[in-house]
């Protein structure tokens, strides 16, 4: 069957249901880490976040905000990362659900370093927050072109160091692996129907460049990343 990837799908996830909670999206929660971390996913948020910290003078003490945070996995790996570097850091995940943000928090109970916030990022509470670095890793495709432009804009309003997004290229290539991959490792069923829409969901390149220039973004780098990830890091020093 034929993948239509010339535009961005507005089709929904089976997790955009933000009442959501139980032991299925638990287990998806954990099996998304997973994925990321045997695809390299992580390394790519990580990797925006060295990058950034270049620019921090030594001891300086910096606030990260994880945007759909998920279940912390992210954020966990972040703060070990930083104890080895020796960053001074406050770690703060954001997801709009109240069931995984609680999760988040047990599953990060020996990491003083990070707080957890439920939280809608479209509302005035967000709009409020501070922070030096923001990260969105596959967070930015669950929203519209035109919730994205106003997001990011408000992140370069409110990160004084920079913002660091990982998500998806948008490619049939990339749908077929991924129906291949999730059949060879036996993936639950959201897992597997919310990773086909999330990639129809994602970005070519000229889209991502095309709203580095609607919002007026000279200072960022955009490369492409194995498994079809675009690393988007925009600097705001």
């Amino acid at each position: 069957m034929f993948v239509n990837t010339n535009q961005r799908t507005l089709a929904p996830e089976i997790m955009d249901d933000l009442q959501m909670e139980g032991e299925e999206l638990r287990n998806t929660l954990n099996q998304i880490a997973d994925i990321n971390q045997l695809l390299g996913g992580n390394s790519i948020t990580l990797e925006g976040i060295s990058l950034l910290m270049e620019n921090v003078p030594p001891g300086k003490e910096v606030t990260i905000v994880d945007i759909g945070c998920g279940n912390g996995d992210m954020l966990r790996a972040l703060a070990k990362m930083a104890g080895k570097k020796g960053w001074r850091i406050k770690l703060v995940g954001v997801d709009a659900n109240a069931y995984t943000v609680n999760y988040a928090g047990v599953l990060s109970a020996q990491y003083p370093e990070i707080t957890y916030y439920c939280m809608d990022i479209l509302g005035e509470k967000f709009r409020e927050m501070q922070y030096d670095i923001v990260l969105c890793t596959l967070t930015l495709h669950h929203f519209e072109d035109r919730q994205i432009i106003k997001l990011m804009s408000l992140f370069r309003r409110n990160a004084t160091i920079g913002i660091v997004i990982n998500d998806l290229h948008r490619s049939a290539l990339a749908y077929r692996l991924f129906q291949l991959f999730s059949r060879l490792t036996g993936m639950g069923r959201m897992p597997k129907e919310d990773g086909l829409v999330s990639i129809l969901r994602g970005f070519k390149r000229k889209e991502i460049q095309e709203l580095s220039r609607k919002l007026n973004f000279n200072q960022y780098t955009l490369r492409w990343k194995w498994a079809f990830r675009y690393q988007w890091i925009i600097t705001n020093v």
